[in-house]
């Protein structure tokens, strides 16, 4: 049974039963589970692998869940999740840790917004000590980021998790099948040209994660992963207003060159100072002074960043540009020697899609407007990672089963039967049909079509490089491969800038399927103020989404 198999109701290794979903990411879906020899609740981590679990992809999954476990088992630290047990079960490993009660940083930060200088030096220090005990054994974590620090709701404890790509101090930012790991905005710039990484590249993504904390978003935050790759390789550092009270932490965390990057030891001085003081103690004059280290780009005086910089698009020359080009490009080069999937040159322009969301198909002809303006000449590189965000995905609701309350079911008569929301109004605009709030504040939307010969992530993968021609001030675009029911599938999400009447940035979720010859293609769209309501909808349309024979 795969990810989507009923919650509550499976054993593993005759031991821990499963309850709620608690997260998915691309190599695995984290579960809560009861332990019932010991009367205890876990997290159990099920391992995504193919339908055939000898092939050489499956054995490189298994091996990456055992050293994850390995690596993770001889720590002894609070920050540091703990792992109880690795059991096997329908021929795949599962991991098996303790329960933190509480949730990730990405979500805090998502849902209350940024948090306070002191709250980020708290949470600086303890993952300094879970980083300090992982390089002591020799061992890298290689992806910290909000997403994989925990919170626990009641004693406050700070864990990192998620070892799964992990390695022993020395290796390259390769894999084994050759595959770029990490997440590009929290990667630091030697492993992102594919060099080799030591402890120093934990401490830039820490760095990072710092900046994330204060101001809601990583400083190598840019619309494009391509732009994300330029901006932590070469592009002036920026760290934004907030982290004023840390900076000489930051900005020596921040350091390009590996050698002279913040050690871990100065770093813990540094925070414990301010958390004792309130002060944040300068550098030495001889170490690590932001005027005298080698970051590239200019710094203003107190540390507010300077005006310009691709996310200000300020006008360059056309000598200027394909110079710009030209360097991107070998930084995509290189990256896809380490694996990097999915380059593209795309020309930049602005565009509108649907109203309500993408659709899967490739291209914006088929299921988009088109777009209001040309495109303009500045073209970018966009690179999509083979590594993700973690995403949460539904359980499909046994056929017949009631809707939620706040839900109806909608018997629509193009072929499907699905639970909208309470007050929602149906609209058919062929070949899509929308289900809108009133004032269609928050847009759902179902598609069905002809199945595609690459399936529907070669689809998506086509319609996220199409995004900045589609949808103003596209940025976060994510596609994650998945499975529905044993059929292909995918997840797409990306934020943008909305239409003039939306008054504000959305975020759209969208999850697309193949099955029985036809691609179906479910996605909601709402105001970024409203992500808890839109991801609400969305996992109840995919939990309850059925399929039935067409009528007029």
């Amino acid at each position: 049974m795969g990810s989507f198999g009923r919650e509550g109701d499976r054993l593993i290794a005759g031991r821990y039963r499963l309850g709620a979903r608690l997260g998915r990411g691309g190599m695995g879906t984290v579960w809560r589970a009861t332990d019932e020899l010991l009367g205890r609740q876990v997290a159990v981590k099920e391992l995504h692998m193919g339908d055939d679990p000898a092939d050489d992809d499956a054995r490189m999954k298994r091996e990456r869940t055992l050293r994850e476990a390995r690596t993770v088992a001889q720590l002894r630290h609070p920050g540091v999740i703990v792992v109880h047990d690795v059991v096997e079960q329908d021929e795949r490993p599962w991991l098996v840790m303790e329960l933190i009660d509480g949730r990730s940083l990405a979500d805090r930060l998502g849902a209350d917004g940024p948090v306070q200088p002191r709250e980020a030096a708290r949470i600086g220090l303890a993952l300094l000590g879970a980083l300090r005990a992982a390089h002591a054994h020799g061992v890298l974590h290689r992806d910290v980021k909000p997403a994989n620090v925990l919170m626990d709701e009641r004693s406050g404890r700070v864990v990192l998790t998620d070892f799964g790509i992990a390695q022993i101090s020395g290796g390259t930012t390769i894999t084994e099948t050759g595959s770029f790991v990490g997440s590009p905005e929290y990667t630091a710039p030697e492993r992102m040209s594919g060099g080799r990484a030591g402890p120093e590249s934990d401490l830039w993504s820490l760095g990072a994660l710092l900046c994330a904390a204060l101001s809601g978003k990583s400083p190598f935050h840019r619309d494009s992963l391509g732009g994300v790759l330029h901006a932590v390789v070469s592009d002036e550092i920026r760290p934004p207003e907030a982290a004023q009270p840390l900076l000489p932490l930051v900005t020596g965390l921040l350091e390009r060159d590996p050698e002279r990057r913040l050690a871990a030891a100065e770093a813990e001085r540094l925070l414990g100072e301010y958390l004792r003081t309130g002060r944040m103690p300068a550098l030495p004059a001889a170490g690590h002074a932001p005027t005298q280290r080698g970051i590239q780009g200019p710094w203003s005086v107190g540390g507010r960043p300077p005006v310009g910089g691709p996310g200000d698009e300020r006008p360059r020359s056309g000598v200027t540009r394909a110079r710009t080009i030209v360097a991107a490009t070998l930084l995509v080069a290189s990256a896809g020697a380490a694996g990097v999937a999915g380059v593209a040159l795309l020309v930049d322009g602005e565009g509108e899609g649907g109203s309500g969301g993408p659709g899967p198909t490739a291209t914006a002809g088929k299921t988009g407007r088109p777009t209001s303006r040309p495109p303009s000449v500045s073209p970018t590189v966009t690179v999509t990672s083979t590594e993700t965000e973690t995403t949460v995905l539904p359980t499909p609701r046994p056929p017949g089963r009631t809707p939620p309350a706040g839900y109806r079911t909608a018997s629509d008569p193009a072929g499907f039967r699905i639970a909208v929301p309470d007050g929602f109004t149906r609209s058919f605009e062929p070949p899509r049909i929308f289900y809108y709030s009133p004032g269609k504040v928050i847009r759902l939307g179902v598609q069905i079509q002809d199945a595609e010969p690459g399936g529907p992530l070669s689809v998506m993968r086509a319609a996220h490089s199409e995004g900045p021609s589609r949808y103003t001030g596209y940025r976060d675009g994510e596609v994650t491969a998945a499975t529905r029911g044993g059929n292909r599938a995918a997840l797409w999400e990306f934020t943008w800038n909305g239409f003039t009447a939306d008054g504000g940035p959305r975020h759209t979720f969208d999850f697309s399927w193949e099955e029985d010859g036809k691609l179906y293609d479910v996605w909601v769209s709402a105001p970024v103020g409203k992500l808890a309501a839109a991801r609400r909808h969305f996992d109840t349309a995919l939990e309850t989404f059925v399929r039935t024979r067409p009528h007029s």
